[in-house]
């Protein structure tokens, strides 16, 4: 059985609902699916649904963005958690008004040379989702300042651009040690994405394994088979489970379902470790 461990619907920042993604890996010919917006668990009922409707197996989660002490950014997937625990929920609430408020800088910085404004932003996101940079991309696109999304952060949404703003996230072991409590299951994603920028060092891994951490994800198309090799070493080590997920986002990357997966006994060990909601099964 193969399961695609990370995917987003447009509650974040991926172009299809819940329950198209659903429909998108059953159509793939996969046995499971994990749905992982951004700081959100809005998108779970509609893929529950969904899941049971293809006969499929879906492992409600969420991708959380973490900040290292010298500003590496880190992404955390956690699977089965407790949607209303109160420390993670309040955690996440304040990520989703982080990403709301740093948009809207970007968006005024990007106002003084494009004609762009907030209102054209809102119009590439959908009700109630959680705001990020891809939606800025869109509304570049929109009014044809860039051919698609790729381009808007290659040329005016990276680290490096004026309009750039920073966002103040929390520290990883801090969302290892919430997730945990929260009864799910942490997993680092693309923790070698070297071509998105700085990665975490070796130290910080440990600092991670020590907080709680559960695994990582290595089949993942931006971390390169270094990188691989280095997560592997790494989850050995430590008795760590190894993941390996599309990040996929509908026709908003070019990444496919499925192009990558995790086998059923890695998925089976990994919703063994949770404690706060159950894989939806068919």
């Amino acid at each position: 059985m193969s399961v695609d461990l990370h995917t987003h619907s447009n509650v974040s920042d991926g172009t299809e609902t819940p329950a198209e993604v659903v429909a998108a890996a059953a159509l793939a010919g996969l046995e499971g699916l994990a749905l992982t917006d951004h700081d959100t668990t809005k998108g779970w009922a509609e893929a529950t649904i969904a899941a049971r409707q293809h006969g499929i197996i879906l492992l409600p989660g969420m991708e959380i963005t973490t900040l290292t002490e010298n500003g590496i950014s880190a992404h955390l997937l956690s699977y089965l958690h407790d949607p209303l625990h109160p420390g993670l929920s309040s955690a996440v609430s304040e990520a989703r008004d982080g990403r709301l408020h740093r948009a809207r800088r970007i968006a005024d910085r990007l106002s003084v040379d494009f004609p762009l404004t907030w209102e054209t932003v809102q119009e590439h996101v959908s009700a109630g989702a959680t705001v990020g940079r891809p939606h800025l991309a869109d509304a570049l696109v929109g009014i044809g300042a860039v051919a698609d999304r790729q381009e808007a952060f290659d040329h005016l949404l990276h680290a490096g651009s004026p309009y750039y703003v920073s966002q103040e996230n929390m520290h990883p072991t801090t969302a290892i040690r919430l997730v945990r409590e929260a009864g799910g299951v942490p997993i680092l994603a693309h923790g070698m994405a070297s071509a998105r920028g700085r990665t975490v060092s070796q130290a910080q891994l440990e600092e991670m394994a020590e907080a709680g951490l559960a695994g990582v994800e290595v089949r993942h198309r931006d971390n390169p088979e270094s990188g691989r090799r280095i997560l592997e070493k790494f989850a050995a080590r430590h008795g760590l489970l190894m993941t390996g997920s599309s990040d996929y986002h509908g026709t908003g990357k070019a990444n496919l379902i499925g192009e990558n997966t995790t086998d059923w006994e890695t998925v089976e060990a990994l919703c063994a470790q949770a404690t706060g909601t159950a894989p939806v099964r068919p």
